[in-house]
């Protein structure tokens, strides 16, 4: 089985599967002022991680979508992330926003450990946010935080996922560690979370937390293309053990923020999917579609 070999060829690849479209749980929009100076730290890659990483989708908001759309994309999440005090409630503010006037998108909520985290992300999920992304490596904070655990509990409650970047890839943090955000799955074993980037690159580990806890997920975000086979390789026995887990994968691209066409992460998914008699079509269709769907409450 192989996936699309362009960008051009996703849609045919798609209806080939029987499927009415994509469902990605890991993008990124953000308010302008803010993209910009995120485009700039990728700009400065080479610097911060050794490696170029040109944004592949550096165009105007509109064009982006727009590109989403000749995809077949047809529900994503529109991640948001604090990087210091301050800054959550706004953003999150900006993506309820942006997920209730943008055609396929769901309205995201970011949280930051302070005080009045609860009162904001609980105005948002009242808002109808149906997903919440945490940035472990880039806000610099521990998930253990006890001005989280509210947050955490309130989130296991709604039944809401969280898009969890907990893992040491690109770069380990001050709090990053799958061992880490474990100590937050003790306590809220209900939580759904997704871990972002399969854990990278931590990926067996990862999988070992899907195994233990029923409402962990790993996302696809740069898992196996090969930009990221160079520094964290996927093990030799992955689609074998994500056999055992197929209805926990999820889709994610970090869209518009990679070095290369969307096309090959789906190539990369496809190879798995290949690699084990177990998998198929119908863990494409899950992965893609279904499983997103399902977590995003998505009716497409």
């Amino acid at each position: 089985m192989t996936g699309p070999g362009s960008d051009g060829e996703v849609p045919a690849w798609l209806s080939g599967l029987g499927l009415p479209g994509l469902v990605d749980i890991h993008t990124h929009f953000l308010p302008e002022r803010v993209l910009r100076k995120v485009w700039a730290y990728f700009d400065l890659a080479s610097e911060h991680y050794g490696v170029e990483w040109p944004i592949f989708y550096r165009h105007p908001e509109e064009t982006r979508l727009q590109v989403l759309r000749e995809l077949g994309v047809t529900t994503f999440a529109p991640l948001v992330y604090a990087h210091k005090p301050g800054m959550a409630e706004w953003l999150t503010d900006w993506a309820v926003d942006f997920g209730q006037r943008t055609p396929g998108a769901v309205p995201t909520a970011t949280i930051f450990p302070e005080p009045e985290v609860t009162t904001y992300l609980a105005k948002a999920l009242d808002a109808g946010a149906r997903c919440v992304k945490v940035h472990v490596q880039v806000g610099a904070f521990d998930p253990r935080d006890d001005l989280l655990r509210p947050a955490w509990g309130m989130l296991a409650e709604a039944g809401v996922p969280v898009v969890v970047h907990c893992g040491h890839g690109p770069l380990p943090g001050a709090h990053t560690g799958l061992d880490v955000f474990e100590e937050v799955l003790r306590r809220h074993p209900e939580l759904v979370a997704v871990l972002a980037h399969a854990g990278m690159p931590d990926h067996g580990i990862a999988l070992d937390l899907v195994g233990k806890y029923p409402r962990v997920h790993i996302d696809t975000t740069m898992v196996g293309v090969a930009f990221s086979e160079h520094f964290a390789a996927l093990p030799a026995d992955w689609s074998a053990r994500l056999a055992d887990h197929a209805d926990r994968v999820v889709l994610g691209t970090d869209f518009p923020n990679i070095p290369y066409p969307y096309a090959e992460q789906l190539a990369a998914i496809a190879g798995w999917a290949a690699a084990d008699d177990r998998l198929g079509s119908e863990f494409l269709r899950a992965v893609l579609h279904d499983t997103p769907a399902r977590l995003l409450g998505a009716s497409s």
